[in-house]
């Protein structure tokens, strides 16, 4: 396939918006009426072509973003899988829940139980806003993308500006992806420009909204998702500071271990990733303090565009100028063109004295040390945090860390022991989401096999005779899917 580069990307005029909203709307009725296993079909298709277009894409991602090729390859290969993963979840069937109830005239409620069938059906068209950080993973046909097409929506995107050649170009590879596999015309479009954005996310025939970006926009794009005269449900993943404990038995039998893993994991993609960690908590005189100020710091490297770089900037010039904060350890160039990694560094009282300004997230690479004197200290640290996408401890086996776990759990999305928080595999059981500000939907994840529920809605069928009920809830379905009969699973 050859992939034409336009020498520039104009913003979506009102005209076009208005078509690809249209043909968004005509093209909905005939996705959702595909078959779980023909989407699955059309979603390998797409996956495969942008396989086949590796080379082409990843060099236009490359420039655009300063990420490295092997990097950049590799999340697109997580693009691919996640596209096959929920074609494997459309073949499985479990996510529609068909949930049966025959008609019992002894339901001991009262009064007869009618015949009632639950399922879920898609939502209808939806808005992704693209993110800068990921520009495969989580853009055009990232996982917010692979989801709602699942579920049997139409996709709008708004791409980002961060990269907007390889949305441009991506697009392109999925919608002649999409009509060689025979998927309906208009399913899949993108539109570049804020305002287009915003027109899409305000129009009724969008019925829901999937983002990933800053706190500020989010929250902005939230409050006009809910004040449409229709409001609808907006999946926006926002801003995660994802605190790390260091137990002080983990910090005598493998400090030097923790360190070395810490660096890494703050410093990559440096440090533009929504899991970094950006607070470690060290106990006081442990001997972690000068084992930090003293390691070898990865150089610097761009960030993913200028507008990121100044926000990263302006965060660090704020925490570093708190008076009860030092820089502990700092590259060469902090605040160069490409930003050399800084660690800085507090106490537990100044903390909890200041949460809010010594919690604010850095996206890029620095971190924040605290060091605390007693591990009762940690409750009431992780007390203070907002919704976290993660929160980790690093412990020993006997460590007396029960009630610290059961405050984090309430922060945080998803909770680790002795491992590291970024690099978000794409599985059943993951919960990529938390409360507010990590996420604006706390019940909800935007990576992992439930991603997909937040692009369907529950619908009972009562009384209605098989020929008229969906696939899945007819008693003699061929192609049964998991579900509940009676309170029971099917075939018990």
């Amino acid at each position: 396939m050859a992939l034409s580069i336009a020498p520039t990307i104009e913003n979506t005029t009102s005209g076009q918006l208005e078509a690809y909203l249209a043909a968004a709307q005509d093209s909905f009725g005939a996705w959702a009426a595909t078959s779980p296993a023909q989407r699955a079909g059309i979603l390998d298709a797409v996956a495969s072509a942008l396989d086949a277009a590796a080379d082409q894409l990843v060099p236009i991602a490359m420039a655009e973003t300063n990420l490295p090729e092997l990097r950049l390859r590799g999340e697109l290969k997580r693009t691919t899988f996640q596209l096959r993963f929920f074609g494997e979840l459309l073949r499985d069937g479990g996510y529609l829940d068909a949930r049966i109830d025959h008609p019992d005239a002894q339901w001991p409620m009262g009064a007869a139980r009618p015949d009632l069938r639950r399922t879920r059906i898609p939502l209808g068209p939806v808005v992704v806003f693209a993110a800068s950080n990921f520009p495969f993973a989580f853009s055009v046909a990232g996982g917010d993308s692979a989801s709602a097409l699942a579920a049997g929506n139409p996709v709008i995107v708004k791409a980002h500006h961060g990269h907007l050649q390889l949305s441009r170009l991506t697009a392109q590879v999925v919608n002649e992806a999409l009509a060689g596999a025979g998927a309906p015309d208009g399913l899949f479009q993108v539109v570049f420009g804020t305002e287009a954005g915003r027109a899409v996310l305000l129009d009724p025939r969008i019925k829901a909204a999937g983002f990933t970006g800053s706190i500020p926009g989010g929250r902005a794009l939230m409050d006009l998702a809910v004040s449409r005269d229709e409001p609808i449900p907006f999946y926006g993943e926002l801003g995660s500071n994802n605190p790390v404990f260091v137990t002080e038995q983990a910090a005598k039998v493998r400090g030097e271990q923790v360190i070395t893993e810490f660096i890494g994991s703050f410093t990559t993609s440096a440090g533009q990733l929504c899991t970094k960690p950006g607070t470690l908590f060290i106990p006081r005189g442990s001997g972690l303090r000068p084992l930090l100020s003293e390691a070898a710091l990865p150089a610097g490297t761009g960030l993913l565009n200028q507008r990121i770089r100044e926000g990263y900037g302006q965060v660090l010039d704020q925490l570093s100028a708190h008076p009860a904060v030092e820089v502990l350890a700092q590259g060469s160039e902090p605040l160069g063109e490409q930003p050399s990694p800084t660690l800085l560094v507090t106490g537990i009282d100044e903390l909890l004295a200041d949460p809010q300004a010594l919690q604010a997230e850095c996206f890029g690479p620095s971190a924040l040390v605290v060091e605390y004197d007693s591990e009762q200290q940690l409750v009431a640290a992780a007390q203070t945090f907002e919704g976290q996408l993660t929160a980790t401890i690093h412990g020993e086996e006997g460590d007396r860390v029960k009630e610290l776990v059961a405050v984090l759990a309430n922060k945080a999305g998803r909770v680790l022991w002795n491992q590291w928080p970024t690099g978000v595999s794409v599985t059943y059981a993951q919960q990529h989401g938390g409360p507010y500000p990590a996420t604006t939907a706390v019940g909800t994840t935007s990576v992992g096999a439930a991603a997909i529920e937040r692009f369907v809605r529950p619908v009972a069928y009562q009384n209605f005779p098989q020929h008229l009920l969906p696939a899945q809830l007819q008693d003699a379905n061929p192609d049964s899917v998991p579900q509940l009969v009676n309170g029971q699973p099917r075939g018990r």
